[in-house]
């Protein structure tokens, strides 16, 4: 899973950015001030770190000094709007430069790009609970051993795994992975989920939502 240090010493700010990059599957450790963020980089390893500049004890200008040896890309997170300070960023080493106050959706974007061009994203790979499904080669593990499904329900999953927590209506299951009308018979397709449930152990977390269809429920720390 990928690891975020977040440094920001407004807690609000950074609670609301632990809970959105958390429910979008990434790991995140926060740090409030620069020394306990320094700390944390001595004792963990970090894919990103996402540093607010004014900070107390040492400012995010010393941090990514003492970051760029560990070679972990960095964005700044900041309420310095300047056009002298989003080039000072940049120049010092910065990969992007999030001027405060942001939408989150802009900030989960630029954090993806960041992640893949130091090609730190696995985009065919989906990881929640103790499952793994490699979508290129569509190949599932439960706690590292290979599980075979048919290539059915191996659709289904992908489908529920890059939709979770959301319900997904049994028409548009059926259309999607039988590639055909929806009749109304939901046998097939109910056959289909009873068998990911027991050869994946998903009775608890594969709900069926009477009247509508599925939701693969998720929590975000499993993810």
């Amino acid at each position: 899973m990928i690891k975020i240090l977040i440094v920001e010493d407004e807690r609000a700010i950074s609670d609301l950015i632990k809970m959105n990059l958390t429910d979008a599957g990434y790991s995140c450790t926060c740090a409030y001030d620069g020394l306990t963020a320094c700390d944390l980089l001595e004792e963990q390893t970090f894919d990103l770190a996402l540093l607010d500049i004014m900070l107390p004890e040492v400012d995010g200008y010393e941090i990514l000094e003492y970051i760029k040896p560990m070679e972990i890309p960095v964005i700044f997170i900041t309420a310095k709007a300047g056009i002298g300070d989003r080039v000072k960023g940049l120049e010092l080493g910065a990969e992007d430069y999030i001027v405060k106050p942001f939408e989150i959706v802009e900030l989960l974007a630029r954090v993806k790009v960041v992640l893949r061009r130091y090609h730190k994203l696995n985009e065919h790979q989906i990881t929640f609970l103790d499952i793994c499904v490699d979508t290129e080669n569509r190949v599932v593990t439960r706690n590292g051993t290979e599980v075979e499904l048919t290539p059915k329900e191996m659709d289904i999953l992908i489908l529920l795994a890059h939709n979770q927590n959301i319900t997904l209506f049994r028409d548009r299951i059926y259309e999607t992975v039988w590639e055909s009308p929806y009749n109304g018979d939901s046998r097939t397709l109910d056959l289909h989920v009873q068998r990911l449930r027991r050869k994946l152990n998903l009775e608890h977390s594969l709900k069926t939502i009477y009247g509508c269809g599925y939701r693969l429920e998720v929590p975000a720390s499993d993810k």
